[in-house]
């Protein structure tokens, strides 16, 4: 796969809110596959705003080393 590729997987995305221990509430986004993508903010979008450029480094660095980047598990299939 090309850097490309891996830039293109929809990871899941773990949305929360979060309280601070100065006890403000933020929105806390992160994708469970690329643990050091995680992103605080008051804002979601502004949230969304740093999450991706985290997700973005991430697997730049990692495409870069030649390091196993993270993909998410298939769709669970439901049978009858």
């Amino acid at each position: 796969m090309q850097l490309e590729d891996y830039l293109a997987v929809p990871f899941i995305l773990d949305a929360r809110a979060a309280r601070r221990s100065d006890g403000t509430w933020v929105c806390r986004l992160a994708y469970e596959e690329l643990p050091e993508c995680v992103a605080e903010a008051r804002s979601p979008l502004a949230a969304l705003d740093e999450l991706e450029q985290k997700r973005i480094m991430y697997i730049t660095e990692r495409f870069r080393q030649g390091l196993k980047i993270p993909v998410p598990r298939p769709p669970l299939r439901w049978r009858p």
